[in-house]
């Protein structure tokens, strides 16, 4: 089939990707001019695993190319997939803006006499209803009465971890389709074909919801585990093996996954979608107060771990903070809880240099960048090499995401912050 993907971010560019391996043509839509250039020159402009060949060899072999902007370019298409950002807005919610753009962009490029149905597919973090209530009447103003005619839409949830992101995409937990009557769609099925997952075809609510359900009680395995972590640390008791006895509980407990004391959540999803589903519990007078903790108990963690690691330091020591990313062998700075630290240490007065193999600030692009500017603007002097990082005479190591193993570091005194003891 013939794909156009919109927004070629971390789950854009990832999808991209993979899908060329199974042999389908993709042509990837974004605003950003250097993202598009670097795409179209086999080079992906973001750091996931396995990704820069992949890209590399669609490109190569033609089945992959990038524009800023799509005329008439959809009406050779089956399916268009919709990856753009809804960061969060000031009040907690989605900010629909670019999902909103996008759909008219699409709109616009489709021809209304089609032969058959674009199958419109939105894979972003969206408030349920989004499809019936602001997607849905974009398409009829721009098309018609008859835009059903020319547009089936879809709402597909992606569940990719960063960083083993292309090992998700073949290998999903589950796969979730919502359309409009909770029916299957023929080309979803056919885009589908060879991963091995449950499917769910539900109506478009169900689906919308879905991403909120899982991200939020991520959310909430993280804050717990770390409050349990803290009360450990404070007893004098080993979090270590409280963790330990608590996971091997599979029956009840579930999984170990996001139950291990350390770490804040950060990363592109868990804040934003916690806000919004405060947002919309607030809206509809839910009252879901543990999920109005959330938000409040990681920045409590925040400052712990903070303390937790300046503790016996003298005044203006040396530190080396290993890991600025949200986590390993990924570079998405986004609501990055390590920025936090990082700021934290500086106007405590300590000398601070930071190593993160997978970041390079050159590479840095959208979102991204800017982001992670606006929340430390003095990272281009903060970060050195690992040369640097290694022979450095360092008061203490701060190792954030538990790659410090790797590094043959002069200095022994060194704290995790992604595992308590």
């Amino acid at each position: 089939m013939r794909i156009a993907i919109f927004g070629l971010g971390y789950v854009g560019l990832t999808a991209a990707g993979c899908l060329t391996t199974q042999g389908h043509e993709v042509l990837g839509v974004d605003v950003s001019e250097t993202k598009v250039e670097q795409v179209n020159a086999g080079l992906a402009p973001i750091t996931e695993p396995g990704l820069d060949e992949l890209i590399s060899d669609a490109v190569k072999d033609g089945r992959l190319k990038a524009t800023q902007k799509v005329a008439s370019g959809l009406d050779d298409c089956d399916i268009a997939i919709v990856c753009v950002g809804t960061p969060s807005a000031p009040d907690g919610s989605h900010n629909m803006s670019y999902i909103a753009e996008v759909s008219r962009q699409i709109a616009g490029a489709v021809t209304a006499g089609r032969a058959e149905p674009l199958t419109v597919v939105y894979r972003s973090t969206i408030r349920p209803g989004t499809l019936d209530q602001l997607v849905a009447p974009i398409f009829k103003s721009v098309l018609g009465e008859t835009w059903e005619k020319a547009i089936e839409l879809v709402y597909n949830p992606e569940f990719l971890r960063e960083s083993v992101a292309i090992k998700d995409f073949f290998n999903p937990p589950k796969i979730v389709v919502g359309t409009k009557d909770g029916k299957p769609s023929t080309k979803m099925d056919a885009m589908n074909a060879g991963l091995d997952a449950p499917v769910f075809y539900t109506q478009f609510r169900e689906a919308e919801f879905t991403k909120f359900v899982d991200n939020t009680f991520h959310a909430l395995k993280v804050a717990y585990a770390n409050e349990i972590g803290r009360v450990c640390v404070k007893l004098g008791i080993s979090a270590k093996k409280v963790h330990e006895i608590f996971i091997s509980d599979t029956k009840l407990n579930i999984s170990p996954y996001y139950l291990r004391p350390g770490g804040p959540f950060g990363g592109s999803c868990l804040p934003k979608d916690v806000r919004a589903l405060q947002y919309i519990s607030g809206d509809v007078g839910a009252a879901t107060h543990v999920v109005d903790s959330l938000i409040r108990s990681n920045e409590a963690h925040k400052h712990f771990l903070f303390e937790y690691c300046i503790a016996n330091l003298p005044p203006k020591a040396k530190v080396l903070m290993i890991g600025l990313a949200f986590k390993a062998d990924s570079d998405d700075l986004r609501e990055s809880p390590n920025l936090d630290l990082a700021r934290k240490l500086l106007n405590q007065g300590f000398d601070l240099k930071i190593f993160d193999k997978a970041l390079a600030p050159e590479k840095l692009v959208g979102q991204n960048l800017g982001y992670g500017i606006a929340h430390l603007p003095s990272m281009g002097a903060l970060l050195i090499s690992e040369a640097e990082a290694t022979a450095g005479a360092f008061d203490i190591v701060i190792d954030t995401n538990g790659t410090s193993k790797n590094l043959a570091l002069s200095s022994t005194n060194v704290v995790f912050t992604n595992s308590l003891p």
